[in-house]
């Protein structure tokens, strides 16, 4: 829509990038499958007599500090690319590398959540050992398979920035959806802290 006697150019430059407007979208339908899971976790448990509560395992804490760090990396490499983007002239150094850190924490963090799973399992617990162990491998699962979905999303990213075609509204919304699995996973750790 233009405005009467308007410039259509100037319409276009109010409407957000769909890269930006998708990632909102993901984001709270994201937000709206955990919030179901959290509903199902706080009435199964209220409602059970079979509730085996456990100890978390401590790599999940080292895991998060992981995750905080590539949130760091990941802040770090858009500031670089940002000067690389507006000074191409310039020996400015390849803002790529701080991407690759933050691809390979990532990385990090799902091979931790593994470990995690690993020993829950050494420990007898599994997924249907009972409701409380059901809820961590549902949670923990379907959350790192979304941190693998922002894996792919910075591999996307990388391959644009190495063919000199990234979109700012591109690294912008995978940043975005990457912090955005940071709080989630906080939000995880706290809420199976307290309920199981």
């Amino acid at each position: 829509m233009v405005p009467a006697g308007g410039d259509p150019r100037l319409a276009l430059d109010y409407s957000p990038p769909p890269s930006s407007t998708a990632i909102w979208v993901v984001m709270f339908a994201i937000s709206m499958m955990f919030a179901a899971f959290t509903s199902a976790l706080v009435v199964r448990k209220g409602s059970s007599l079979d509730w085996r509560t456990f100890q978390l395992p401590s790599i999940l804490f080292f895991n998060t500090a992981i995750l905080f760090a590539s949130s760091i990396t990941l802040e770090v490499s858009r500031r670089r690319i940002a000067k690389f983007m507006g000074n191409l002239q310039a020996q400015v150094e390849s803002p790529a590398r701080w991407l690759y850190v933050t691809l390979f924490l990532g990385i990090f963090f799902v091979a931790g959540q593994y470990v995690a799973w690993s020993q829950l399992r050494a420990g007898g617990l599994y997924l249907a050992t009972n409701p409380s162990s059901s809820f961590f491998y549902v949670l923990t699962v379907t959350h790192a398979l979304h941190v693998l979905g922002g894996l792919c999303g910075l591999l996307y990213v990388i391959r644009k920035l190495g063919k000199s075609t990234l979109r700012r509204s591109t690294l912008t919304a995978t940043a975005r959806y990457w912090h955005f699995m940071d709080l989630l996973w906080v939000y995880l750790l706290l809420l199976l802290w307290m309920k199981l």
